[in-house]
Parts: C-alpha cells; structure tokens; sequence
C-alpha cells in the first residue's frame, strides 16, 4: 500500500475560519528555496468575490493546526486485527498477561507483517489529519532489529506525509534478567549502525530491582546526551504507594548530567508516570520546582486510553474493599499544565493489542476522552486538549521550538487540518463545527477532514470535491 497522494505546492487557501478569530481569512504560503518546507507568510481577511453567494461564514472550513501523535508504538500495532496473532487475544486483561503474550507474538513478526500493519496506522493517522509522530519500536533479543528496519522503510515511504521520529525502544531489561545482556547489545548495535534514530527510550520498571532501574535510567540519560539524541522513558507504570517514584532519579541523575534548556536542545519526555497521581500536593510542588529552577526539558505523556485499561492498584488476599471499587489512574494533564506550569500532553499509545484493545489511533477521539477523564467541558478546556494532541504535542516531541495556540499566524509550518461540514450521513443535511470546542466534543469523521502536510494537500474523494474555490496551487 503506498502512502498517499498529495498535491503540488498550495500558495494560498481562501476563506477560512480560525480558531477564536471572526470572520474569515485567507492563509498564504512561501517556500524558501533554502528550506525543502513551506512557511505561512500571511493571514489576512478575506476578501469575498462580486459573485453573490447565500454560503454562510460559518460554512467555511475551520482551518486548524495538524495534529500529533507523541507517544505511539508501531511495531506492536493492531496484532489483534491480524489473525496470525488470534492465540495471543487477551483473556484475563492484566499488564503480565500483556508483556508475555506480546512477546509470544513477537516471535512471529516478520518485515511484511511490520509493514502491513504499519501501513494501516500510519494511513489511519494521516487521514484523521496526524503529520507528525514520535513512533516506539522494540529492539531486542526477540525481534533483534526487525522492527527497527521496518520503521526505517515507513519512515522514508511516507516522509512527505508524516514526519516520524524513530524511537530505538528496549521494552524489555536490559541491566538485569537472562536476556538483559543479548538486549543492551541489540540496543547498541542499532545506535551504532541506524542515524535514522532520534530518540532512545527504556522502561526501567521492568528490570529486576529498583538499583537495575535507576541504572537503566543513568546508562539513557548517559548515552543520550553522548549521542544527541531525544529520551523517551515509559516511567512509573503504577499505582502501588509502596513504590518509590522513579521520576525523582530521573531528575537527580538529569542535575547531575548538566542536561538544561541551555545546554543542549534534546527533550526528555516522561510516559505513563501514573504513579505520580498519588503524589501529594506537596510532592507535586516540589516536582515542578525541580523542573522550572533547574530548566530540564523535561515533558510528561498521559496515555489514558491504555493507563485506565492497565492501570490499578494491587490487590491482595486481606484487601477489605469492596469488588466493585476499582480505581484507574492517569495524569491529570490539564491540572498539571495550569496549577503547575509542567509541560504535559496526551497520546494513543497502543491500538489494538493487549496492552490496549480498545481506541482508535486518532488524537481528536482522544482529547473527546478527556473531557470526560478530566471533567473538562468548558471551551477553554477544550481547546487546551487539542493543543494536546497537535501543537504542544509536537514541541513536546522536540519537533517545534515551543507551543503555540490554535490560531495559525505567519511564520507557522503549513501542516494543517481543514474541518468542514460535508455531509456524512445520507441524508442531505450537515452539522457544521463553527469552534474548536464542538471539533473536540463531537470529533468530525474523516469525510470532513482535510489535511495539508507540509503545504501540500492529501489527495482525496472529499478534499477534491470543493478544492477549487478553497485552495489556489
């Protein structure tokens, strides 16, 4: 399957919305000849035709920025829609049962498995308007470099749709248990022979102890900063008050390496860490006050799809409560970015596997979930939950400087998505989302989604239905 087609080079998009703007506006488009991306150059009112017209403003597409995948995994991507994986479909749904079943199925991927289903994340992404995502694959004694060598294809097939950074992913120990040797030298060779790598990640709750832990923690950070690269850390994966908070090293052992805003541009991101939820208000004061007085570049991803899924307490044999009490946990990002000025997003994380069978690898059906997981219904709220998942997703992801809001002004990359109001249902009638709160709480489907990557719109029976009159080539 080939990755999609797009058109030549848009100079201009007529009469569009933006978020928090009235009226309608006119998006223009530069291309340096020293830069292979475009540029908005300018946004200016728009200037209707002489023709009359009964269309409505609010009929007008609302033009947006893309959206992001910061934390997704690719290789491990609907097993539970191949039926080559059928023996591996959970059955108890617990976190063990997910890290042995997929590694029984690891065993059988192959690069044209990789690949097919890949292709069905990617082309499911792109389509629901993602152009950019930091994408997790597993390197290790099971699958050796098999899935690195598959993300490496993906990522030059569909360069000009998607920006996919890599992440080089040890899942599995690598500082301790039988195989954690055979991994860290899988994990070595890829570093060494793939520059297609832009970030290394480790899961340090898996090792044997909490020292094999924090030594996965200190060997990243380390290796990190020697090869310039971003760090990815899934962290904390708990809700046991009797662990200790790994995040607290990860910070000390960021301190000790001298790893600032000003002394390199890589970023930190901190995934799951649902651990932390049973912080007190305290603790979380002094987690942010170790952040901003140190200036680490350090982000936070909630993963609530897969962490209200996996995510629970232990229970034991003299647990008195009662059955039908059974918290989930995962960040509270809305509260951490607004009380404590943290820098924190959401991601899908899994589709379609044990890990999390349930989802779509869309990002704007997941800030639709966060309305209810958070308790967030204003427009503010909403809007704050689609920079989640499009413009302080990529920043986090170190794909842009800093975030900005929703409204798209010069000097921004034209990755865009164009909400209309198409008719989806047969019936003849439309619903049109006139803000970015209803894109959130009532996500359109993809017939009314267009999608400009890079300044080039992908190709599509909806998109080229009313591209004439919207954008100018």
């Amino acid at each position: 399957m080939p990755p999609p087609e797009l058109t030549s080079q848009i100079n201009s998009i007529h009469g569009v919305r933006l978020a928090g703007e009235p009226s309608i506006w006119d998006i223009q488009i530069g291309y340096p000849a020293d830069s292979p991306q475009g540029t908005v150059t300018s946004v200016t009112p728009h200037e209707p035709s002489h023709e009359p017209s009964t269309k409505d403003d609010f009929e007008s597409p609302l033009a947006l920025p893309a959206l992001t995948h910061p934390h997704i995994h690719l290789d491990k991507v609907f097993i539970h829609s191949a039926p080559a994986y059928a023996p591996f479909l959970p059955t108890a749904g617990t976190f063990q049962e997910a890290l042995s079943s997929t590694t029984k199925a690891k065993q059988q991927f192959s690069h044209s498995d990789l690949i097919r289903r890949g292709e069905w994340l990617l082309a499911e992404s792109v389509a629901s308007g993602v152009t950019a995502m930091r994408a997790f694959v597993e390197v290790d004694h099971t699958v050796q470099l098999i899935c690195l060598e598959a993300a490496i294809a993906l990522k030059t097939q569909w360069k000009d749709s998607c920006d996919i950074q890599i992440v080089c992913f040890a899942q599995d120990p690598i500082l301790s248990s039988e195989h954690g040797e055979q991994n860290m030298e899988f994990l070595e060779t890829a570093l060494h022979r793939y520059s297609q790598i832009d970030v290394i990640g480790t899961t340090p709750y898996v090792e044997s102890s909490p020292e094999a832990a924090k030594q996965n923690i200190e060997w990243a950070i380390d290796r990190t900063l020697k090869l310039n690269k971003h760090l990815d850390f899934h962290l904390d994966y708990n809700l046991d008050s009797n662990k200790e908070a790994l995040v607290w090293h990860v910070l000390q052992t960021l301190k000790q390496r001298n790893w600032t805003t000003h002394s390199t541009d890589k970023r930190v991101m901190l995934g799951h860490c649902t651990r932390l939820t049973l912080l007190t208000e305290n603790e979380w004061a002094r987690l942010a006050a170790e952040i901003h007085e140190n200036k680490l570049p350090v982000s936070f991803v909630g993963l609530p799809t897969s962490d209200t899924y996996m995510a629970s307490p232990p229970r034991t044999n003299a647990d008195c409560k009662p059955p039908q009490d059974r918290p989930r946990g995962t960040l509270q990002v809305l509260e951490m970015i607004r009380k404590y000025n943290l820098d924190a997003v959401i991601g899908v994380n899994n589709v379609g596997n044990s890990f999390t069978p349930w989802g779509l690898p869309d990002p704007l059906s997941l800030a639709c979930l966060g309305v209810g997981i958070y308790q967030a219904g204003s427009q503010a709220d909403a809007e704050l939950l689609y920079e989640c998942v499009s413009t302080r997703a990529r920043a986090a992801i170190g794909l842009s400087p800093s975030h900005s809001a929703l409204c798209v002004k010069p000097g921004c990359r034209p990755d865009l998505l164009l909400v209309h109001d198409r008719d989806d249902t047969g019936c003849g009638v439309s619903r049109p989302r006139t803000n970015v709160a209803e894109v959130v709480w009532t996500p359109p489907g993809k017939l009314n989604r267009d999608v400009v990557s890079g300044g080039r719109l992908k190709i599509s029976p909806f998109a080229a239905a009313d591209s004439d009159a919207l954008y100018q080539f």
